[in-house]
């Protein structure tokens, strides 16, 4: 017999099967040694209190074996022959949508500018060491797009958009574990991430598709509103009836194609502000209220929000154990990003710390049109650069300081691995934001007791937080409503904000495309 229970209990409890076998046989009447096996289906934390409790949900066998059931990935045919889909970009939404190419009977074909998951290791080494920006291959461009180099973090508010639960077991069956099933906030992390990303393209190739690296789409053959062939930066061009564009949320050369060919985008609101370090033990004091939060919790992250001057200030992509990355894309620009490795077991928290932006932020740049949001964006980054030297190194400031509007004196080591500059963040950010971030920091500090301390440092600009433009597309059709065959995708479109909406929105243009096949 099989029931599911569920129970709140400590984290000694839930980190010992005996001990919490031993606690479910108690409060449900069950003789301890007629349980058989039991299975975590969800596990989360709640700190709301001073003694933390663990949330699980449990399915116990009472006097009936456990049989696994491990996930298997679907059955792939072989797409050699089949219709062609050309995907544009190799990340989350353009993988996701090769792989479901197959399994509906098309050949994808991935064209991504950058380079594979492995060798894209020495040109971010280039940034880190030499302060190097290959605008083909960094964080941000390559195989697996941004998220592999920058975190892996599954967690996602878009369930009403699709099915969570077959992405996170798709990616079980390429060889992340199996807890990402069951934790309130999966995680895979950066050093997890090549290798799943590795067995994806296999799969992909293995039944017909085709993944191209170090090749660049600069143009789109298009002739009566239909989109007929695909131009790279080599000068071929692939003839594409279905194109599926999956750039991303950088590929500002992609949005400049498309203006400049006159086809339809919008200006996006977006948001940007700082990446604020703090040491991993005062996070984990300040929200689980102790002095040192022993062997059976993880590092904590926290999520905070304020109304601060009418805007929004908040917390995004918290890495709890992670670092500081450089995320350039191009160079003469300066961008921050986080990531964690699988155990989260660096000595440092970090956070992007972000202001809501809106459309008329972007006036000054109002002759870019439906690219002002963009200008403005890559004016901050430009002028980070200019104020850190001209080099990769951050412009920094203790977060006191920041709020007091003084320089800091000294800078301590952080994980920023190029480096910080000493300066005051009103010489990187317009002033309303820089008022912001000032204010809201202190808003911060009265729901996080010791946030604000000059321990904690800000680094500056986190800027790429989504895209600052949304390429339209048919409710219905997902097709763009000026070019028939062209599949808007992902975050670079304005459909996804992370891994796991990115590889939703990938599928389903892969539907749309297929339907369009048929």
């Amino acid at each position: 017999m099989q029931h599911e229970f569920t129970i709140q209990v400590s984290p000694e409890i839930a980190a010992n099967d005996s001990q919490l076998k031993k606690t479910i046989a108690k409060r449900n009447a069950i003789e301890v040694d007629q349980i058989t096996h039991l299975q975590i289906l969800k596990k989360s934390i709640d700190a709301r209190q001073r003694a933390i409790k663990i949330n699980l949900k449990v399915k116990v066998y009472v006097q009936e074996p456990f049989v696994e059931s491990p996930i298997e990935l679907p059955v792939y045919p072989n797409v050699t022959n089949a219709p062609e889909v050309v995907i544009i970009g190799a990340g989350p939404a353009g993988l996701f949508a090769a792989l479901r190419c197959i399994e509906l009977g098309c050949k994808p074909i991935i064209l991504e500018r950058g380079k594979d998951v492995r060798a894209r290791r020495r040109d971010l080494k280039a940034i880190n060491r030499d302060h190097v920006v290959d605008p083909d291959s960094n964080y941000c461009f390559g195989e697996g797009g941004a998220g592999t180099y920058s975190d892996g973090k599954l967690y996602t508010r878009s369930k009403k958009r699709g099915d969570v639960r077959r992405i996170l077991e798709l990616l079980v069956g390429f060889g992340a574990t199996d807890q990402i099933l069951v934790e309130a906030h999966p995680h895979i992390g950066t050093n997890k991430l090549p290798g799943i990303i590795a067995s994806i393209r296999e799969k992909i190739i293995e039944h017909g598709g085709e993944v191209h690296f170090n090749t660049r789409v600069v143009d789109f053959g298009i002739k009566n509103s239909q989109i007929n062939e695909v131009i790279l930066d080599n000068g071929s061009s692939i003839a594409a009836k279905r194109v599926i564009l999956a750039t991303g949320h950088s590929a500002r050369d992609i949005f400049e194609l498309l203006y400049r060919k006159s086809i339809s985008i919008e200006a996006k609101p977006f948001a940007l502000g700082v990446r604020v370090e703090h040491s991993q033990q005062l996070i984990d004091q300040i929200q689980y209220s102790c002095k040192s939060r022993g062997p059976y919790l993880p590092p904590s992250p926290y999520s905070i929000v304020k109304q601060v001057n009418g805007r929004g200030m908040y917390s995004f992509c918290m890495c709890p154990g992670g670092v500081i990355a450089p995320c350039a894309t191009s160079p003469g620009e300066v961008v921050t990003n986080g990531w964690s490795p699988s155990k989260r077991d660096q000595p440092t928290a970090n956070s992007g710390i972000v202001v809501e932006l809106k459309i008329e932020d972007f006036k000054d740049f109002s002759s870019y049109g439906p690219l002002a949001g963009m200008y403005f964006q890559k004016s901050i980054e430009q002028k980070a650069w200019h104020v850190a030297g001209e080099t990769q190194r951050v412009p920094a400031q203790r977060l006191v300081d920041l709020v007091q509007g003084n320089v800091s004196i000294d800078l301590p080591e952080t994980s920023y691995k190029p480096g910080l500059t000493a300066t005051d963040m009103g010489t990187v950010f317009p002033k309303f934001i820089h008022d912001i971030l000032k204010n809201g920091f202190q808003a911060f500090d009265k729901s996080m007791r010791g946030y604000l301390t000059n321990e904690a440092v800000a680094h500056a600009p986190e800027s790429r937080t989504s895209s600052p433009v949304r390429i339209p597309r048919d409710r219905k059709t997902l097709e763009h409503p000026q070019i028939k065959g062209l599949y808007p995708c992902g975050e670079g479109a304005g459909y996804a904000g992370g891994i796991i909406s990115a590889a939703i929105d990938g599928e389903k243009c892969a539907e749309a495309c297929a339907v369009v096949s048929q």
